[in-house]
């Protein structure tokens, strides 16, 4: 009985009750333009599948399992903590913390792991003026001291912070820490400016673990996962193409 409760509350939420319904909706549909019905059910299929734990997982682990989380235990000393910015939802009547999406909040934490392990690193929070303040004000608010942090609050995306983080990071020891689905492409920008440092990835995404009962439900997060990473291919291939046209460029 709990495992049907959970399935049926499961395809209650929006996203695979509003897919549906539109399935629902298909089948009493003139079907006179049959290459058009057959489009929409492939693409109602289609965005229910990579909606699923099963598919996601496919798509998401290849990269993920190539990643390791940071062993405290391998680095004696680190100069610099990075953490790369994230999305942020400024709100004035709510705590710092709380204005921070959760993919800015799972790469801080990170950040002050390494920092509580490693108290003589520089904790440096890069990204958007609002998205570093807010990272900034939320470490102080968990203990670690202000004379610690160093802000970089003007790159707008991934090699902007690469670019201008570089001059303070050459020839030091750094980490440098950000979601899984997005270090491949950090890391690759950091070394295009000489910056060489060790992946403290997080945010990884576990969806094989889920029961299986909800292995093949749609799922608004699990959507989201997908999209992130299709962002990250979206990324990689602008830097390929860039390159092409001006190695010098990225």
């Amino acid at each position: 009985m709990f495992e049907l409760k959970k399935i049926i509350g499961s395809l209650l939420m929006p996203l695979p009750f509003t897919l549906l319904l539109i399935a629902f909706c298909l089948l009493f549909i003139n079907r006179t333009h049959i290459k058009s019905y057959l489009t929409c059910w492939v693409l109602i299929l289609s965005l229910w599948s990579i909606s699923t734990p099963h598919i996601a997982a496919l798509i998401i682990t290849p990269q993920e399992a190539t990643l390791k989380p940071f062993n405290l235990s391998q680095y004696a000393h680190l100069d610099k903590i990075v953490v790369l910015g994230c999305g942020a939802n400024p709100n004035s009547q709510l705590p710092s913390n709380a204005q921070l999406g959760g993919c800015a909040l799972a790469r801080l934490v990170e950040g002050l792991r390494l920092a509580k392990h490693y108290p003589r690193a520089e904790l440096i929070v890069s990204g958007v003026h609002s998205n570093t303040t807010l990272m900034s004000k939320t470490a102080v608010s968990l203990g670690v001291k202000a004379s610690r942090i160093k802000q970089s609050p003007k790159a707008l995306d991934t090699k902007d912070e690469a670019r201008l983080l570089a001059p303070h990071l050459v020839d030091r020891q750094v980490a440098l820490v950000t979601s899984a689905s997005h270090m491949a492409r950090a890391i690759d920008l950091f070394q295009a400016q000489g910056v060489s440092a060790i992946t403290a990835p997080t945010q990884f995404y576990s969806f094989s673990h889920q029961t299986s009962s909800r292995q093949f439900i749609a799922q608004a997060s699990v959507l989201h996962a997908v999209t992130t990473h299709c962002h990250e291919w979206l990324g990689k291939l602008w830097i390929s193409l860039t390159r092409a046209l001006d190695p010098e460029a990225l």
